[in-house]
Formats: structure tokens, sequence, C-alpha cells
């Protein structure tokens, strides 16, 4: 069967695929599934999986993975989902309807983007479908934060040599991200001898001794390379005891991030200049540990990657009616790109207020989003 045949088949059940979509959307949203606790989430969307015919697994990741073709054979392609989300299990995942909009925390990023996948994937099944190359669909763990990727690292070690291009559904079908910002977070702490703020006043205080060095951090200049940025963040300061102690512990989290490796290696050596001349100016000690390291891209093949970019970007226009801006970003991509593999990631909502407890998408939107994920799948299948 031709492709296009297929996408007017689909076409044809939209209405019936768009309830599915919005259906599976409010289930999963309610589930709590900050990185590296995607347990729950994982074994709803398996038992989904099973209940539609596609062949899923759980792998030690809590990735959940459905192969279609002989993906031994090489040349597969990957097409994925995150299931973590920014929030702790404290906040409430409560979805909430109203002027079109569908809210709740994660509800965006990425909850709507894996079930529109997961929909289609019951279509294919549906249809008894067969890809014309391998191809493996996972909804993955830890894409967040401090999950540091680990769901696409374990998919990428798990199929190393055998996968030749790779997608992610993240985020708005206004833009992709094709180009892999990388970054180095690290937790800083210092340590003084305190006292009390009375009768040890001049003993050395944590909490100003991290500020200064913070400080220095901030007076960094920025590499200039062209096409590239690069960014700093202190995200998190804790320390002290009380109003009337000379804190003898602070603690930071701080992160750089690039889209440009040699600006990635500039600021790691200015972090760590800056930390040692800290070490030395006073009576303050710090250690660093370092919590987190996202590749950038190198080796790519450029005609296929913009091969891909230019069909992504087609597709999204199309049905969207509106302008997809290219660029940067830290997502699953990251992963492949930093091992010479083409790989773009693009939405499937509209919406606002990612990583934020007022994140919405408007619920049209997933209409849309499904017939872009549909043109991109659809065409893998004969």
């Amino acid at each position: 069967m031709a492709m296009t045949s297929l996408f007017n088949d689909f076409k044809e059940c939209i209405e019936e695929c768009f309830q599915e979509a919005i259906r599976l959307t409010k289930e999963i949203a309610v589930i709590p599934a900050p990185s590296g606790q995607e347990a729950r989430r994982a074994r709803l969307v398996c038992d989904y999986l099973r209940s539609v015919g596609a062949p899923a697994n759980i792998d030690g990741e809590n990735n959940v993975i459905v192969e279609l073709g002989e993906v031994y054979r090489g040349n597969a392609t990957v097409f994925c989902a995150h299931t973590d989300i920014v929030f702790p299990e404290s906040v409430e995942l409560k979805v909430r309807e109203e002027d079109g909009r569908l809210y709740c925390p994660g509800i965006g990023d990425d909850t709507a983007c894996l079930a529109v996948m997961l929909t289609v994937i019951a279509f294919i099944r549906r249809k008894r479908l067969k890809p014309k190359r391998p191809l493996i669909f996972v909804a993955n763990s830890c894409e967040e934060g401090l999950g540091n990727l680990r769901g696409t690292r374990a998919i990428m070690k798990t199929y190393e040599g055998l996968v030749s291009e790779f997608y992610s559904f993240d985020s708005q079908y206004t833009a992709l991200s094709v180009r892999a910002v990388g970054s180095h977070r690290y937790k800083v702490e210092c340590k003084t001898q305190g006292g009390h703020s009375f009768g040890e006043f001049g003993n050395e205080n944590a909490i100003v001794a991290l500020s200064r060095l913070i400080g220095e951090l901030y007076s960094i200049p920025l590499p200039s390379s062209e096409d590239s940025v690069t960014t700093y963040n202190v995200g998190t300061i804790e320390g002290g005891t009380s109003v009337n102690t000379i804190a003898e512990r602070a603690s930071m989290l701080y992160e750089y991030r690039s889209d440009d490796a040699d600006c990635l290696d500039y600021m790691k050596k200015e972090f760590f200049g800056r930390i040692e001349a800290a070490r030395n100016c006073g009576k303050a000690s710090f250690e660093v540990t370092e919590v987190g390291v996202r590749p950038c891209g190198k080796g790519v093949d450029r005609e296929r990657h913009e091969e891909m970019i230019s069909r992504a970007s087609d597709i999204c226009r199309k049905h969207s009616g509106l302008p997809c801006f290219v660029g940067s970003g830290s997502t699953d991509c990251n992963i492949p790109l930093s091992m010479g593999i083409p790989a773009v990631c693009l939405g499937v909502f509209l919406g606002a207020g990612a990583h934020t407890e007022g994140e919405y998408i408007y619920k049209d939107s997933l209409k849309v989003g499904l017939l872009i994920a549909g043109e991109l799948i659809l065409e893998m299948f004969e």
C-alpha cells in the first residue's frame, strides 16, 4: 500500500484517533513521574501497547520499547517520547479543562507527545502495517534535568551500531531542535569553621565565601563562536543553620551550556580556574561534584541530517499552517547527535507554561499533532 493511501486511511479516522490521544493524555498526565521514578507510567504505556498488539517490553531503565522489523539487520529508525516530567511527587497532577485548554503540570512536556506517538502506533497495529525498514519506538525515561538523558543513553547502547536516524517527539510543532545544546552540571559545596554570630564574629562564613565564588563565575566572559550560544546559571543555593550562626556549610548547583563543544571546553577551564582561585584565597574549602553531562553533536552526516530537517519542517508547516523555527535544544537527540547519528526533535501540540504548574496545551492542537506524527511515521511503512 502506498504511503499516500496509508496516510489517507489515517486521516479518515483522525477524529477517532484524536479522542484516543486525548484520553491517553489525561490518563498518563495524572501519574507522577519525576526523572528516575517512571515505573508506573512505563507499566501503563507497556500495558496499552500490548493491548493493541504491539510487542512492548520494559528495560532496566524503565524504557518501554517496541521493535518492528528485524532490527538486528541495522539501519533502524528510532521514534521516541519521554515519560518523565520535571515535577516532584509532591506536586498535584490533576487535569483541568477550560476554554479549549487542558491544564496539568507536565501535560505538554512530554505527556501529550507521548500520547500522540502511542496513538499512531495503535493505528499501525490495527492496520497490521509492515515497515519498510526496522523501527524502534521508545517511551523513554530520564530526559529531564538531572535524569541526564539516562533512558536514551541506555537505548543507544543497546542498539549501538544499529540506528541510522533518530526522531524525538518533544515540545510544540512550531519549532525543531536539530543542534544539541551540551551542558556540564555541578554541585559545589563550601565548608568553613563557622561559629556563633557574636562570639566568633570574623570567622569565615560559608555563604559569603560561596557568594564570592558565584560573583566570580558570573564574571566569566562568554566565548564567541559563529552561530553558537553559550550560557551559565546558578540554579539553587542553600546553607546555614540560623540567623545567629556563622554558616559553616553552603552549596549550590551550577551549570553552563553551549551548542558548541569548543565553547563547553572553554567554560570548563574557566569554571575550574575560578574554583582553584577560591580555594587559594581564604579559609574556605570547596568540593565539586559532577552531577550531569549532556554532550554536543559531532560528526553528523550533514546531507542526511538536512534531509530529515527539511522533511520534518515541511510536514509541520503543512499541517499547522504556521512557521517552523529550526534551532538548538537540549533533548534526547543530544545522545545520537553526539554519536554522529542524525536526529531531529519535533513537537506535536501548541500550548504554554512548560516546567510550571500552570502548564497547558490547546486541546485541538493534538489533531494537528497527530497528522504531523502520522505522516512522518507512516512514510516508513508499506
